[in-house]
Order: C-alpha cells, then structure tokens, then sequence
C-alpha cells in the first residue's frame, strides 16, 4: 500500500482513467467515424443529389400547387408534411408527404411534373449516420448507451489531465509532441499523453455540445429550464428517440402534428410571399393543422444562428409572424450555436477541418490506449495499472466527480452503480479483484 500523502488519490484516479478507458474506447472510435462522416454532409448530400439539382428547364415552371399534387399521387393517401422552398431553376422540387406515421420526401420534376424519387425520411443516407451517431439505430436505448459513454469520456478525459499534466516536464518533448527516438514503450506513452492535452478542450465541447440531444440529459435540461422559468416556447432540437437531423423538427417544433389538406392557392401565394425575404435554405412551408391557421415557415440552415420562423396567412400571403435566433433566450442561442459547431457548420470549411482533427485525435488516443493496454497486459489479466506512489490532492478529484456527477446524471448513476459494486460485492470476488488489478497478484 503507498504511504505518500496523496497517493491513494493518484491510485484512485489512474485506475479509473484505464477502467474509462477500456469502456469508452470502442464507443468513440464509433463516434469518431460517424462523427466525421456526419460533418461532410453538405458535400456528401450535394453529390448524392446532384442528379436533382442540374435539371434542364423546360417550359415554365409549374405551380407550387402542382408538384404537391404529383408527389402525394405518388404516395396514395399521403397527405402534405412539407414543400422545401427551390433555390434555383434546375432543382427539383422536394415534397414531404406523410402516412401512417412515415415521412417520404418525392423528388419532382417541377417543369414536367414526374416523379425522380421517392425516398423514406428516416432511410436518407445522412439520416442513417445521424441515427447511428447517436443511437446506434436503436431508438431511446442507444440513446442511453451513447450519453453513458459520452459521460465517461469525458470523465476520461479529465482523469487524464491529471494523472498526465506536466509538473516537472523538460522542455516540450513527451508533453506537447512525442518523443520519436526513445523507443516504442516511450513513444506509444507520449502519443497517448500528446493527443490527450491538445484534444481534451476539444473533446469536452464536442460532448458537451451534444448531451441536448441525448434521451436523458435533453430531458433533465429541460425540467431544469421548466422549473427555473428559461423555457421560451419549442426548443429547436429535438430530444430522445427522434431522429437529430435537421429538419425533424421543422413545422412543429419536432411533434408528429396533423395537418389540414392543403388548399392549392394558399401554398402559392405563401411560396410567393417567402421568396423575397431572403431566409436562410432549405427553406421548409408547412400546412396548418387546422384550415385558416396559418402556414408555418421556417429555416432549416445547419448554420442554426441564420435560422428564421416565420407563419404566413395562405389566404393573403401576409406575414403573421416572425422570429430570428436573436430573438430566443439566451439558453437557446448558446445550445443552437453549439450545436452548429458539433454539427461542422458554425464557420464553414474551417470548422468542418477542426471537428475531423478533434475525430482523428480521438482516435489516436483510443488506438494508442489500446496499444499500451495490449503490450503491458500480464497473460490472462486484465492488467489494471500497478499501485504507485505519487502525490496528487484528493479533495479536487472529489470536487471534480460531485460537479461532474451534477452535470451529468447518468454518469452520477452508473459510478454510483459502480461504487456499490466495488464497495459490495469485489471484496467477496477474491478472483475477479485479481483480475481486475485491484489486488496484489501472489506469486
């Protein structure tokens, strides 16, 4: 047992960053792929659908009216969800039309009126990475299991800032790039060491900024925001097993709304209405739930900090309403331009780069923990790290877990779960604490 003051805390702490580690490391090399693919979306959906966007004029262009009509003959006993607004002469028209509880978007040429495509919403390519980013396609469980794994990311990362940050370092090798020449032990522990510190900031905000999405944490905060008042009408994320691509939620804040049958005029004269505004694309008119309520518009922009929400009298074309995003609560604004950076689309190019640096980063610090794992594993163990002796400060690390246990109920739940676990029952499992490395391996 080490006798330095602090010790039993720096135990504590390295064997729970490789125990995190273990459990983590597969989770975000998933993460990591779909993330990045994820963050690619504008380019892969611009030369997915490019055979819909060069379309040859041919005549006039038909009435909003009467491409509606040809995507819902197309889909008998569908009715109208959404007409995503045309930005140019040569795209065809997207409706999104409804049945039994399924959304199919047609694609329609708006010239000819045939029908290019039909294309289940939740089957779209973009669609399926994004369900399998954050809920391997599972629904509320995968849910759970991704903000677990969220969670104890985070926890190991932090758990690596300070079993790793520099005290007595000599110049910058082994802290901020790898020693090269000092053998493969060495090396594989400053890559480790190295993609830590310079991805753990980045890390933090890429789980942060996506915990709004989660089943659990997206409801904890919002009966946080319900109970001290923040609540400022739908929120513009949706939450749980419903898909978190944009566009989910356009029309009616994300609920699966009724909507009346859609009067032929009242889309014109609202498509005509919308277009001078200038709003951020796609542009998304829904239908009123009920006939006379006015139709809804709003922006679907990635880049959420452009989105508008607009509703509009199909009878006259009158704009009822407007809301921009600097006009929601503060809370909103910073989870909407959170998200935006997550998703790659806060500013542009550069942020798309640095959130597939922060995926590849990720990865290293996976393969290399994996790497070091592998090669100091004692045969037929798990190979927990040995009992050492440096000092570090306990009532930070119990800081750290209480705020962190706070901020993240499920993580708070699982370590508690884990804690009883240890407490209870490995003091009676002699073989499995030997296994684990929590006792002394006899000879």
């Amino acid at each position: 047992m080490a006798s330095v003051p602090g010790a039993r805390w720096y135990n504590a702490v390295w064997r729970w960053h490789f125990y995190a580690g273990l459990f983590c490391m597969p989770f975000v090399l998933w993460l990591a792929a779909t993330g990045t693919i994820y963050l690619w979306k504008p380019q892969i959906e611009a030369w997915l659908e490019r055979p819909y966007d060069t379309l040859a004029p041919a005549g006039p262009r038909a009435r909003a009216d009467a491409q509606v009509k040809a995507a819902l003959a197309a889909v008998p006993g569908a009715t109208l969800h959404k007409y995503q607004l045309p930005q140019s002469a040569g795209e065809a028209a997207r409706v999104i039309v409804g049945k039994d509880g399924l959304e199919t978007r047609v694609y329609v040429d708006p010239y000819q009126l045939r029908v290019l495509r039909t294309e289940t919403e939740s089957e779209r390519p973009m669609r399926v990475i994004s369900d399998l980013h954050g809920k391997f396609r599972a629904g509320s469980p995968g849910s759970y299991l991704v903000e677990i794994a969220a969670c104890w990311t985070a926890t190991m990362l932090l758990t690596g800032l300070y079993l790793w940050w520099p005290r007595r370092a000599r110049g910058l090798g082994g802290v901020l790039y790898p020693r090269l020449r000092s053998g493969k032990r060495l090396f594989w522990r400053d890559l480790h060491a190295v993609a830590g510190i310079w991805v753990a900031v980045l890390a933090l905000l890429l789980i942060s900024t996506g915990l709004p999405w989660a089943k659990f944490w997206g409801s904890y905060f919002k009966e946080v925001r319900a109970v001290t008042g923040t609540l400022d009408g739908p929120q513009d994320w949706p939450t749980g097993s419903r898909s978190a691509m944009p566009g989910a939620h356009a029309g009616h804040g994300g609920m699966a709304m009724p909507h009346a049958a859609a009067p032929g005029a009242d889309l014109d004269r609202v498509a005509a209405a919308v277009y001078p505004l200038g709003i951020a694309p796609p542009v998304l008119i829904a239908p009123p739930a009920t006939i006379g309520a006015p139709w809804t518009v709003t922006s679907d922009a990635a880049n959420r900090p452009l989105r508008t929400s607009i509703t509009v009298d199909g009878g006259t074309g009158a704009l009822t309403s407007r809301r921009d995003f600097a006009e929601r609560h503060w809370l909103d604004r910073a989870v909407g331009y959170g998200i935006a950076a997550h998703e790659g689309a806060l500013f542009g190019l550069a942020n798309q780069l640095l959130g597939t640096l922060t995926a590849l980063l990720l990865a290293t610090l996976s393969v290399s923990g994996t790497v070091m794992w592998w090669r100091r594993r004692p045969e037929g163990l798990l190979g927990a790290p040995a009992r050492l002796s440096r000092p570090r400060y306990g009532p930070v690390l119990i800081g750290a877990v209480l705020l962190l246990a706070l901020a993240m109920p499920l993580f708070g739940a699982t370590l508690s779960l884990v804690a009883v676990a240890d407490r209870l029952m490995l003091p009676h499992c002699s073989g499995v604490r030997r296994w684990l490395g929590l006792a002394p391996i006899r000879a």
